[in-house]
């Protein structure tokens, strides 16, 4: 397998997984038809390709561009979970029976891909994330997590490659020009995981088959990208994995990773 982060930021996420030609879309958060598809091409990525799109959960930044894509492109299949896709629905003003809805825990088929989505916590209905399974690799898609709970753990334990999100550093978050509010929602077990939340699952539940990491959603005000690499960095080092690699995935800019 390999993966194409297309945006990675509270501005916007999108993701892809390619395995034999075919391709699984994780988040549509990309706003601009044309950006998204200059991205795609930017990474060698058709929409011809795309089997399917599966969503993590409602926000904007992970769903937004959903609209203008599916008008474009209406035969791709949308997979989201009943209470995702109904708040997906009304904000992108796509109909909700255009969803194929899945269980959570439950595996399901998008092409070549075996799917499960696991619950996370994040303030928002049912939010996911992914084991995306194909070619007998397994990958590990989370972002958007409040808490690292060993439920996430298990799943990161199963993973050749991941994607975890390291949001926010927590010196920086608390000297931000944020509202007190706004920074306890952050940090709250419904928000975002820090860089030593992030750390902390990876040291407990990283195992001998992952190959690669990637961080994702950094805010941009509240983290820096050598201050994620070095809290993961120091954890892999801790249990002996630093063969493990290591990246942190650009807020804007398309970038591949994986297996050849």
């Amino acid at each position: 397998m390999k993966f194409h982060s297309l945006a990675s930021s509270s501005a916007g996420n999108a993701y892809l997984v390619e395995s034999a030609g075919s391709v699984l879309m994780i988040d549509c958060g990309i706003a601009a038809r044309s950006e998204m598809l200059a991205r795609m091409g930017s990474v060698g990525i058709s929409p011809d390709s795309i089997v399917g799109i599966v969503f993590t959960h409602d926000h904007s930044d992970h769903a937004k561009g959903l609209g203008v894509f599916h008008r474009k492109f209406p035969d791709i299949p949308l997979f989201a979970n009943l209470m995702t896709s109904e708040a997906i629905a009304s904000s992108a003003g796509v109909p909700e029976e255009e969803f194929i809805p899945f269980e959570n825990g439950q595996s399901f088929e998008v092409g070549p891909f075996e799917v499960c989505a696991f619950p996370i916590p994040h303030d928002v209905p049912d939010p996911v994330g992914f084991m995306v399974r194909a070619e007998g690799i397994g990958y590990f898609h989370a972002t958007d997590v409040g808490t690292p709970l060993d439920s996430i753990g298990v799943h990161l334990a199963e993973a050749d490659y991941a994607t975890l999100e390291a949001n926010h550093d927590r010196g920086l978050l608390a000297g931000s020009d944020r509202s007190e509010m706004l920074k306890r929602r952050i940090r709250g077990p419904r928000g975002h995981l820090s860089n030593d939340e992030a750390a902390d699952l990876v040291r407990r539940f990283a195992s001998r088959r992952l190959k690669a990491l990637r961080l994702a959603h950094l805010s941009c005000e509240c983290n820096a990208p050598h201050l994620a690499d070095a809290a993961v960095r120091d954890a892999l080092r801790e249990i002996a994995r630093e063969d493990v690699d290591l990246a942190v995935l650009p807020p804007y800019e398309p970038v591949t990773w994986g297996a050849a």
